[in-house]
């Protein structure tokens, strides 16, 4: 049901076209864009003089400073450059959960984070952990967002390598640095932390959004039951007591809380979204207080 609902409204694409991504770094942008540099440039705002020295162009002394100081003055201007914005999406197994699904709510959040990249002439790219990503999910301009929303509605769940050698292919193919957004449910048997040590040491503006169903946070689980993992098929017979349920929830918050320390503590923003949580209200409540959009 929730996969037929599409993920930009006309009335959130009015919305967040107004907004802007903002890196708390300073990268440098392949391309001309729409955002300011704290580079100088060669752009029509003026920013700053500085003095002249021999083999500088010409064509940027003021010449009028020059008439009334007799000393040369180069003018320097404000330099426009894209930002690189990567979502990185994780469509393992135990995102088909929930409804919508943590999928579902992972694809609509790249889209309104890369339509947000895209009225900005940012450089979007999307990727799907695990998969080998080719040139086809790297967009730019406004005119690419159908092209877009294309690349996003058609990642399904699927058997993919542990969230760490995932990250690590990632990292290994993109030189570029800017912002990047991890949308996952950070659950891998082998844990989350090498991951995450991967996106910090290519030295980017990481963003961890951890995504959890209703159903994980509250389970209406009751009596005897046989659980099945969906990602290795592996299988637990348990009785869903009030006492093994209140278990479960401080196992849920010690990970949660953990995973939010470890993005913390190494300059990372952590945040945790349900997958009934509105994009609308994420995009121009949580993430604009903690300064990915203005």
């Amino acid at each position: 049901m929730s996969t037929a609902l599409p993920l930009l409204s006309p009335e959130l694409l009015a919305r967040l076209q107004r907004m802007e991504l903002v890196s708390r770094k300073v990268f440098r942008g392949r391309m001309k864009g729409e955002r300011r540099s704290t580079r100088k440039g060669q752009s029509v705002e003026f920013a700053d003089f500085r003095n002249y020295v021999p083999g500088d162009d010409l064509r940027f002394v003021d010449w009028n400073t020059y008439a009334r100081l007799d000393r040369l003055f180069l003018k320097l201007f404000l330099e426009e450059e894209d930002l690189h914005v990567f979502a990185l999406i994780d469509a393992s197994r135990s995102m088909d959960f929930g409804d919508p699904t943590k999928l579902y709510f992972a694809k609509q959040l790249a889209a309104a984070l890369g339509f947000v990249g895209l009225v900005r002439s940012d450089r979007v790219r999307i990727e799907t952990l695990g998969n080998s990503a080719d040139r086809a999910n790297v967009f730019r301009g406004r005119q690419s967002l159908w092209r877009m929303l294309d690349y996003l509605e058609s990642i399904t769940p699927e058997d993919t390598p542990s969230l760490a050698e995932a990250v690590k292919s990632f990292c290994l193919r993109n030189s570029g640095r800017g912002i990047v957004v991890l949308i996952s449910d950070l659950m891998d048997k082998g844990g989350y932390e090498d991951a995450l040590r991967w996106l910090v040491a290519r030295r980017m503006d990481v963003y961890v959004v951890h995504v959890l169903a209703a159903e994980e946070l509250d389970p209406p689980l009751e009596g005897d039951l046989r659980l099945v993992d969906c990602e290795d098929a592996d299988t637990a017979e348990i009785t869903a007591t009030g006492a093994l349920m209140a278990r479960y929830r401080r196992t849920l918050a010690a990970f949660v809380d953990g995973a939010s320390e470890f993005c913390t503590r190494r300059g990372m923003v952590y945040m945790r979204a349900s997958n009934e949580t509105s994009v609308e209200s994420l995009m121009t409540g949580y993430l604009r207080q903690r300064g990915l959009v203005r």
